[in-house]
């Protein structure tokens, strides 16, 4: 699958050499395609392309761009109709609290800005860490994906799979407002609890 990962930070990075490992075609969609972090991604065999050129090319994208970012990147992305965009991002504040909750999300909120696009959200529930060495836990870690779209829900469940996550349904995209709390469950644990951010949710059944 050719795909395109909006942002080079930590998950972006994580996400995109665990997929190149499974056989896709990465790119990085960048706002200066050809300065520093660019350039650290072409040394480490990426391809990287400006913003507008990264909607004709993939199949799929992955938001993975600070929260603040998000409405900048979906513009200069330009149309993104009938593409799976998942969104990775969370809305957080500079205290690491929720900037939404109970009634929105930024699943919904990428949603209205990339219209047409089949959004769904996933690989926001746990550290970039774990993205990239998913497949050493003892234990499938947990990685909940939600959408309103059931065969982009699909794809995005499949390469949760192949990173070594459990993927598991979530059901319609405003579940979102479920799995950003979550997250902030995961950094709070991971920061100021001291927990270290090598832990992950998973699930275990009763026999």
């Amino acid at each position: 699958m050719r795909m395109t990962i909006v942002g080079a930070g930590n998950v972006g990075k994580a996400l995109g050499t665990g997929w190149r490992e499974s056989g896709h075609e990465i790119s990085y969609a960048l706002r200066d395609p050809v300065g520093k972090r660019a350039g650290e991604l072409r040394q480490l065999g990426f391809a990287t392309v400006a913003m507008a050129e990264g909607a004709a090319k993939a199949e799929l994208f992955v938001m993975a761009v600070p929260w603040p970012a998000v409405s900048d990147a979906v513009g200069r992305l330009g149309d993104l109709t009938g593409k799976i965009v998942v969104d990775a991002t969370n809305p957080l504040t500079p205290a690491l609290e929720l900037a939404l909750g109970f009634s929105d999300s930024a699943g919904e909120s990428l949603a209205r800005l990339a219209k047409g696009a089949r959004v769904v959200k996933a690989f926001n529930t746990t550290g970039a860490e774990n993205m990239a060495k998913a497949a050493t836990f003892e234990v499938k870690a947990l990685m909940p994906v939600a959408s309103d779209d059931q065969a982009a829900k699909a794809v995005v469940m499949k390469l949760a799979d192949e990173l070594g996550f459990e993927a598991v349904d979530a059901g319609p995209l405003r579940a979102a407002r479920l799995l950003e709390p979550m997250a902030v469950l995961w950094i709070k644990q991971a920061i100021e609890r001291k927990f270290g951010r090598n832990f992950a949710f998973a699930l275990t059944r009763r026999t």
